[in-house]
Order: structure tokens, then C-alpha cells, then sequence
């Protein structure tokens, strides 16, 4: 049985499917099998696309060979939480700013069809395992390719953060940011993070805004267990969320642990373009 193309549009960025349909329409031409699985659909509503088959993405991905999300690196990441699952090959075509896990600009579309033809490397990239543990339990877990933040509202918050049983770090600030080198490019970065090749295996943890002279960003090996307390909240508030979804609020004696997961993220590589010049490009740097 042939395996389909999926492609995933973010209604915010795509308005009116108008690369979506190009795209399908170019896929088309050439013989390959493509459904559309829309991404953030509440923003959208997939049954105003009526010039494609339309499923599920879960479902879609059970028997794909690629999948092709359009927008931001949010929109990306999305589709990486899903496509992880089935070790499905990803090519990101950036529609929104920076975009920098996207391979495709948008107006290099045509390059897309270097990669149906298997013209293209693939990148893996490391993911976090993401949990909230709260009484003994596990109220709350998930993937993330970029980061976990955890950060207070509005106040600043206590934070100590172990690497396995040992205290690293301990500081009254914003939050903390544990990320992959992937997301070392995104809020690690803005936050005074290193930045870290992609395909390195480390875990990088950057305090936000830290009332403290030597809170200063680590970069960890990637067997390293990440536990992080955010002390007695009283009647200050704090969340964590993970690549950016719906924040988790935490309460007192929360703990969050971070780890390398097993899982990985497969990205298309389609040029011979260095993740230094992608960088150096896409933050517009004109030296």
C-alpha cells in the first residue's frame, strides 16, 4: 500500500489555504497521495477545505510517509509532538518570522519536491520528557522538542534546580528554562542562553530574569535528570508549560523532572546550508 503525504496547515498563517492548495496541487501532479490535517483547528475549521480529503492527524500519520507542516515553529512543534510517535519525517515550510526549524521558505515551494523524490537527509533531533510530579504522582506529562518553562505570574518565584540529586542552581527570579539544543535558538536564547548546535545531545537550563550574581545558564549531559522546586508559592502563582502549549499551573510542593527522552524528532534536510548561516540569516544579522 502506498504511503500518503500529509500536509499541515496552521489556519492563522495559511488564510484561505492558499499554499496548503498550492502545495496539494503540486503533489498532486506528480502522482503522490496527500490528505490535509489542520493544525490549531479551532482557529480555522478544516470543513472550509474542500478541494482536499481532510483527517485526523493521528489517524492520517498511521500510514504516512512524510509530513509537511506550514507556519511558524510552533506549527512544528505540533506536528513533531504527533509525528514522533511513528518516526515520520518532517519538513517544516516557514509562513510565519524567524522559523528556525523550518527547512522551506515559502517562496521556495518547489523544493518540496526534492524531498518526494528522496532527495533529502534527515536530522534527528533529541526531545525532553516533561513531568509534573505532585504527591508521589504524576499529574501531568508530555514532549516537548524545544523547552520546558517554568515561571511565575506576574511575581517572581523561588526556583532550585537539582541534576539528579545535586543542587545546581538557586535563585528568586521570573522562572527557568530547561531546553534541547533545537530550542536553544528560541526563549533560551532571548533569555541570555547559549546557543547549541542542533544535533548535539545537551540539556541547557537558562534562568529568566534571576535576582542573583551567579545564576548563570548550564549546559548538561544528556543523562542527567533535571528536577526543579519552585519553594512556597503562598499567594504567588506559577505554570509550566511545555513548547509553548496551555500552561500547567503548579501548586506548592509541586516538582518538576526533566529528562532526555527516548523519543526523537525527524527533520528533512534538504541543502547543505549550516545551522551557523541559517542562524546568522534568519536574525537578520547584517555585519
Amino acid at each position: 500500500m502506498s504511503k500518503k503525504i500529509v500536509l499541515c496547515p496552521n489556519p492563522q498563517r495559511d488564510g484561505g489555504w492558499i499554499v496548503t492548495r498550492r502545495v496539494y496541487d503540486m503533489l498532486k501532479a506528480v502522482g503522490e497521495e496527500v490528505v490535509i490535517s489542520p493544525l490549531f483547528d479551532k482557529y480555522g475549521g478544516s470543513a472550509s477545505i474542500s478541494f482536499a480529503p481532510v483527517l485526523p492527524l493521528e489517524e492520517a500519520l498511521k500510514d504516512a510517509k512524510m509530513v509537511i507542516p506550514f507556519g511558524g515553529d510552533g506549527t512544528i512543534l505540533s506536528a513533531a509532538r504527533a509525528a514522533t510517535h511513528y518516526g515520520t519525517p518532517i519538513l517544516g515550510v516557514n509562513l510565519g518570522h524567524r522559523g528556525y526549524i523550518a527547512e522551506i521558505e515559502a517562496d521556495r515551494l518547489e523544493s518540496i519536491l526534492l524531498a518526494i523524490s528522496d532527495n533529502y537527509s534527515v536530522e534527528e533531533r533529541m526531545m525532553l520528557d516533561v513531568k509534573v510530579v505532585r504527591n508521589g504522582e504524576t499529574v501531568f506529562s508530555d514532549l516537548a522538542l524545544n523547552d520546558a518553562v517554568i515561571g511565575g505570574i506576574a511575581r517572581q518565584i523561588d526556583v532550585v534546580v537539582y541534576a539528579d540529586e545535586h543542587k545546581t542552581l538557586g535563585f528568586s527570579g521570573d522562572g527557568v528554562i530547561v531546553s534541547t539544543p533545537t530550542g536553544s535558538t528560541a526563549y533560551s536564547m532571548a533569555a541570555g542562553g547559549p546557543i547549541v548546535e542542533p544535533s548535539a545531545k545537551n540539556m541547557i537550563i537558562t534562568p529568566i530574569s534571576p535576582h542573583a550574581l551567579f545564576a548563570r545558564a548550564l549546559v548538561l549531559s544528556p543523562g542527567r535528570e533535571v528536577r526543579i522546586e519552585t519553594g512556597r508559592l503562598s499567594d504567588r502563582r506559577a505554570y509550566m508549560t511545555s513548547d509553548g502549549t496551555e500552561p500547567v499551573p503548579l501548586k506548592d510542593g509541586d516538582i518538576v523532572k526533566i529528562s532526555t527522552s527516548e523519543c526523537v524528532t525527524r527533520l528533512v534536510q534538504l541543502n547543505d546550508i549550516s545551522f551557523y548561516e541559517k542562524v546568522y540569516r534568519k536574525l537578520g544579522e547584517n555585519q
